[in-house]
C-alpha cells in the first residue's frame, strides 16, 4: 500500500498513545508502519526536498502535531509523548477515524491553526483550508506545478526562436553540463561537420579526448525510428561512437528502443527532459524568489 496520509495516522497514533504510558516518538514511527504493513522502500521514501527526512516519518510528525493542538496528545519532554484525559475521552467514543474536521470541535485547535498565541496582537490569518497534504507536501506540490508551468514557458520560448539560436541553446547547455571546455571552443562546432545528420560536435572533455556529435530538431511532431537510424548513418560516416539527439518534442518507444540497441552509444534528450536539464542549470531561467524552511534545532535545546 502506498504511505497513508497524515490524517489516516491520526487515530492509530491515538490509540497507541491510549494505553497512558510515555512513549518515544521513533518508537512510535517503527510500530505505525508495522501496523500499516509499510514494506521497505515505503519506510524510506524520502520527500522530494529532503536526503534526510522520509515521507512516513513527516506525515506521522504532522499527525501527532495537528493532535498535540487539539490537546488530545502532549510532549512531557522531548521526543516523547503521551495520551492527556481529553485524547482518552475522545478514543473512548470509538470513532471511525479522527481528521482535521474531527478537531475543529476544539477551540484551542483553531486558535492555534490560525496562529493566535495568549494576546497576540497580529491579526489572525485565514484558517487553512482542509487537506490530506503536510504542510510540507503542499509547498512540495506547489513547488511542482510552478516547475512545470516554467517548463512549458521554456518550450514555448524556444519554439518562437529561430534553427539557428536552438543549435547554439544546446551547445550552451551542454558547456553548463560540464562538457565542451569554453563557449568559444564549442561555439565553433555548430554546424561545422557539414553532414546533414550531424548539428555540432562538442568535446566530450576540457582536452578534447573523445567528441560528442549533436543532433537538435525544433520540432513539435512526435520523433520516430526513421530519424534516429538517419543520426546513427551521420555517426558512423564520421567514425564517431557518442552522440546526442535533442529535441523539443518526444520520441516514440521504437525510437527509444533502436537508441538502446544500436552499437552506438546514443542519448536522446526529449522537450520535458531539455526543459529539466535548462532549470536545472540555470540556462534561460532566473531565480525569482527564495524561501528557507526551517525547523527546530533540538540540539539546541537539549541540557543534557
Amino acid at each position: 500500500m502506498a504511505v497513508p496520509d497524515f490524517q489516516s495516522l491520526m487515530l492509530p497514533l491515538l490509540r497507541l498513545a491510549g494505553d497512558g504510558m510515555d512513549h518515544a516518538f521513533k518508537d512510535a514511527v517503527e510500530a505505525i508502519a508495522i501496523e500499516f504493513s509499510l514494506t521497505p522502500e515505503e519506510r524510506n521514501e524520502l520527500l522530494p526536498s529532503s536526503s534526510r527526512t522520509t515521507l512516513f516519518y513527516n506525515r506521522l510528525a504532522w499527525a501527532k502535531t495537528h493532535m498535540t493542538m487539539a490537546g488530545l496528545l502532549q510532549a512531557p519532554r522531548r521526543g516523547v509523548f503521551c495520551i492527556t484525559q481529553r485524547g482518552r475521552e475522545l478514543l473512548a467514543s470509538q470513532l471511525a477515524r479522527i481528521d482535521m474536521k474531527t478537531l475543529q470541535q476544539f477551540p484551542e485547535y483553531e486558535r492555534a491553526r490560525r496562529g493566535d498565541v495568549q494576546a497576540s496582537v497580529e491579526p489572525a490569518l485565514p484558517a487553512v483550508a482542509f487537506s490530506e497534504l503536510t504542510p510540507e507536501e503542499s509547498i512540495e506540490r506547489a513547488h511542482l506545478s510552478l516547475r512545470k508551468d516554467l517548463a512549458r514557458e521554456l518550450l514555448e520560448s524556444i519554439m518562437q526562436c529561430s534553427p539557428a539560436f536552438f543549435e547554439l541553446l544546446i551547445i550552451k547547455l551542454m558547456i553548463k553540463m560540464g562538457y565542451g571546455g569554453s563557449r568559444e571552443e564549442a561555439g565553433k562546432a555548430v554546424g561545422r561537420s557539414g553532414d546533414g545528420g550531424i548539428d555540432g560536435i562538442i568535446n566530450e572533455d576540457r582536452l578534447g579526448l573523445d567528441a560528442i556529435y549533436l543532433q537538435a530538431k525544433r520540432w513539435e511532431g512526435v520523433i520516430g525510428r526513421p530519424e534516429i537510424m538517419k543520426f546513427v548513418g551521420a555517426l558512423a560516416g564520421q567514425r564517431a561512437t557518442k552522440g546526442v539527439f535533442i529535441t523539443t518534442s518526444w520520441f516514440t518507444q521504437d525510437a527509444k528502443d533502436y537508441a538502446l540497441s544500436s552499437q552506438y552509444k546514443v542519448v536522446l534528450i526529449g522537450g520535458e527532459r531539455l526543459a529539466d536539464l535548462m532549470i536545472e542549470h540555470d540556462l534561460g531561467v532566473s531565480v525569482a524568489a527564495t524561501y528557507q524552511l526551517k525547523r527546530i534545532d533540538s540540539d539546541f535545546f537539549s541540557e543534557e
